[in-house]
């Protein structure tokens, strides 16, 4: 039978000698042997005993509870929960993640932040938000038009949202030094915006009207909770891609 000393179970499990005796003077952790002289040996079936411990202490349990419960659980049943605790945690993760993209994404499109797009995207009713966020999308489109959009449409957290980004910055560009939508530089714009629709909306020109129509609107694009775009930037698309169109039908 392979026993073990205390020593050696500290160092191998990185739980401390003090940690050990505690176990042990409670009535968690019992070493098999103890010799007249307090030393501690500990046997294989020990040491399962104490991986079962370790496994439940990282759920955060009091060690009351452990050792109330040790008995009646097995390796599997812990790793079991520990592994919903730890895709919890990702879940998590991952809603941060997709959060801090989108402030990253309205801090390129206006060049800083207040605190109403931080609050947005942290309140707690963000649920009910989104339950109202469909109801208005209901009125504006069919189920199947609302689906294709739920997939088509850039999201603030993709990365995808970067191309759009730099079209709204490109146009504002030709707004500050005032080029035409008619221009070189409008009808460029223009042809990536034709580019990038056909893909986004697969080319379901129907779908795709439908929605630039509602996007043009600014009551429409509130409704829909779509990102502020300015009127101005909205005026300069439609225009440069309408003279696009006429000299490339």
């Amino acid at each position: 039978m392979s026993l073990f000393s205390t020593g050696k179970v500290s160092k191998q499990y990185g739980v401390s000698v003090r940690t050990l005796r505690y176990y042990d003077q409670i009535g968690l952790l019992l070493p098999s042997i103890k010799s007249e002289s307090g030393s501690r040996l500990y046997t294989r079936e020990d040491l399962q005993l104490l991986e079962k411990i370790t496994l439940l202490k990282s759920l955060s349990l009091p060690l009351t509870e452990i050792k109330k419960i040790i008995s009646e659980v097995t390796i599997k049943d812990i790793l079991t929960v520990q592994k919903k605790d730890v895709q919890t945690q990702l879940d998590q993760f991952h809603s941060a993640f997709e959060k801090i993209n989108t402030l990253l994404h309205i801090l390129e499109l206006q060049g800083e932040l207040d605190w109403e797009h931080i609050l947005s995207l942290v309140q707690a009713n963000e649920d009910k938000k989104t339950v109202e966020k469909n109801q208005t999308w209901e009125t504006f489109f069919s189920d199947n038009e609302r689906q294709m959009l739920e997939t088509s449409l850039p999201k603030l957290e993709d990365a995808s949202t970067t191309k759009w980004v730099n079209i709204i910055k490109r146009i504002e560009i030709c707004l500050k030094n005032n080029r035409e939508p008619t221009s070189e530089d409008g009808h460029i714009i223009a042809s990536d915006v034709l580019l990038l629709s056909h893909e986004m909306f697969q080319g379901d020109t129907e779908l795709e009207e439908k929605f630039w129509n509602a996007r043009k609107s600014e009551t429409s694009s509130r409704s829909l909770n779509l990102y502020p775009v300015s009127h101005e930037v909205l005026d300069f698309l439609e225009k440069s891609i309408t003279s696009y169109q006429t000299i490339n039908p």
